[in-house]
């Protein structure tokens, strides 16, 4: 569901499109340039306005990254020592903090990070014949809802999920 709210949160995105590979850094050919990952998840948070905990100012942070740190970071946090496509870690696990009016808050409201291996979507979009775009995006937007609090315990969770996703694509044209 996309809110039809007026408000329009700013969201600040830090995005780090460096990994190592044999202890060396290496810069990823991302297809997405950082102005139209900010653009995405600008209007993502337009569109979920009502799934967003009250703050002015949101941050997150998008890491592209390659199967070897995801892994690692799999095995850390989900005691799964394999590569997956997209792992969320939302600072606001549970409840999020309620600012009132007279409250100022000076800096960004920290939603988490989310982390994307360029290789599993690279193969994940040629195994499904869409473009490695769309499968970021798809894998962003995935991310993004986890830090919202969105989650797919059962089925019927996993469906409205998936559905809003295909939702967030088409909310930026994709």
């Amino acid at each position: 569901m996309i809110a039809s709210e007026t408000s329009n949160p700013v969201i600040e995105l830090n995005v780090q499109d460096v990994f190592q590979i044999n202890s060396e850094p290496m810069t990823i050919s991302n297809p997405i340039v950082s102005p139209i990952w900010k653009q995405w998840f600008q209007a993502w948070g337009k569109a979920l306005v009502a799934y967003l905990p009250a703050a002015s100012d949101y941050e997150l942070t998008l890491r592209l990254t390659g199967d070897q740190e995801i892994q690692s970071l799999n095995a850390q946090y989900r005691q799964k020592n394999q590569p997956t496509d997209v792992l969320a870690f939302a600072t606001l696990e549970w409840d999020f903090p309620t600012i009132t009016p007279e409250e100022k808050v000076n800096e960004p409201l920290y939603l988490g990070d989310i982390v994307i291996s360029l290789e599993t979507a690279s193969k994940q979009s040629q195994q499904q014949g869409h473009s490695l775009q769309r499968e970021l995006a798809w894998l962003a937007a995935h991310g993004f809802l986890h830090l919202l609090g969105w989650d797919h315990l059962d089925e019927q969770s996993l469906q409205e999920m998936l559905q809003q996703q295909e939702t967030l694509l088409e909310f930026v044209g994709i």
